[in-house]
């Protein structure tokens, strides 16, 4: 990265997160809009929000949000980037569209997007995308003038996201129990998609089964496994996992479920497991209730030890790494010739998502991508 930190031609960045209710009040309104156009009864969503219920209706995924905005400004002028940071959600408040026109009104034309997702797939990138291309369509609805948005790189190979991520395992195995934990196996956790998306996340023939998306995950796995070796002085066996299956029971998802795996582990002898949820940027509600609360139970009940190792949330290093991938972006916009800072054997992920990634079922248009209609 060059001595100044030039930001230009971008000057926004702009956190793009999922959200999540704050309140009792809010769990059957934000999952309705999770859900938009399926056609899931109101009752039904009341049995899936139980999982709200138990954390008094609300999701940390917010708050966690709030501390990631708090870290990257305080990043950005700790070293002198001039780059203001906004934040916008795509199911609850504060919502997308409301702050890409605050943005707008504040005179930014030129915005970056981070998103909260580190993977290549659709509900990782392409949503996301669609997203912003339906919030563009509103401003133009509305006569204003359209900023041009570009979104960072998959950053799931950065080292200021994979390094937190091997401290928090190698203190979750400190933390088991002396007598098991040379023993324990790692389970690397991500959220479960059907394997037809999967695939889509990357042509099947260049990345194998389960496409880019299984592919960055065992990347990292292996890259997050070999640290832990070094640091540690013991190899400990690993697999990648899935959890948070949704939908119907009769499309194939991703396996095994991490309750199945560790049913499998304490059959096989294996005296304690470390959940690693390395699919995840923070402990948001799927880490808090399906490994914290589900597959902790699980694991209590077939008797074996279980730690479950921390996301990068508002890391410092996590916070760094978002400042140079927005002065990488940044330089290659400007025509320099940039170094992208990358672990692993895949290397940096493109910067623009090409025609056709990541499909979904129905065609939308998608911005800040090479098929966008907002170029």
């Amino acid at each position: 990265m060059p001595d100044v930190l030039d930001a230009s031609p971008y000057d926004a960045l702009l956190l793009l997160s999922f959200g999540g209710p704050e309140g009792p009040d809010d769990v059957v309104p934000f999952l309705e809009n999770v859900t938009r156009g399926r056609g899931i009864p109101k009752e039904r969503l009341k049995e899936v929000g139980q999982h709200y219920f138990l954390f008094g209706g609300v999701s940390p995924i917010n708050d966690q949000n709030r501390a990631l905005l708090d870290a990257l400004r305080k990043d950005f002028a700790e070293h002198g980037l001039d780059l203001p940071v906004y934040w916008g959600n795509r199911n609850w408040a504060p919502y997308l569209t409301d702050t890409l026109r605050e943005m707008v009104g504040d005179g930014r034309r030129r915005i970056l997007v981070l998103a909260t997702s580190a993977y290549a797939s659709y509900s990782g990138c392409r949503q996301y995308r669609e997203n912003l291309a339906d919030a563009l369509a509103a401003l133009e609805s509305e006569g204003l003038e359209l900023p041009k948005i570009d979104k960072l790189r998959h950053y799931f190979n950065h080292p200021g996201f994979v390094e937190p991520m091997v401290d928090g395992v190698v203190r979750s195995l400190a933390e088991l129990p002396a007598e098991v934990r040379d023993g324990a196996h790692i389970a690397f956790c991500t959220h479960s998609i059907p394997t037809s998306a999967a695939d889509g996340s990357g042509p099947v023939e260049e990345h194998g089964d389960g496409g880019a998306y299984v592919r960055q995950h065992l990347d990292v796995a292996r890259l997050i496994a070999d640290a832990v070796r070094e640091r540690t002085g013991v190899d400990h066996p690993w697999q990648l996992v899935y959890q948070s299956r949704s939908g119907a029971p009769h499309i194939p998802w991703l396996e095994p479920d991490i309750c199945d795996h560790l049913e499998e582990r304490q059959a096989a002898g294996v005296p304690a497991v470390v959940m690693a949820p390395i699919g995840f940027v923070s402990d948001h509600m799927e880490v808090l209730y399906d490994l914290d609360t589900e597959a902790t139970a699980k694991a209590e009940e077939l008797g074996l030890p279980v730690r479950r190792s921390a996301t990068v949330g508002a890391d410092p290093r996590f916070a760094a790494a978002v400042r140079d991938l927005v002065l990488e972006r940044a330089g290659d916009e400007r025509g320099q010739e940039v170094t992208p800072c990358a672990l692993g054997t895949l290397g940096a992920s493109h910067n623009l998502c090409p025609v056709g990634c990541c499909p979904a079922r129905a065609p939308r248009p998608a911005a800040a991508g090479a098929d966008s209609p907002y170029a």
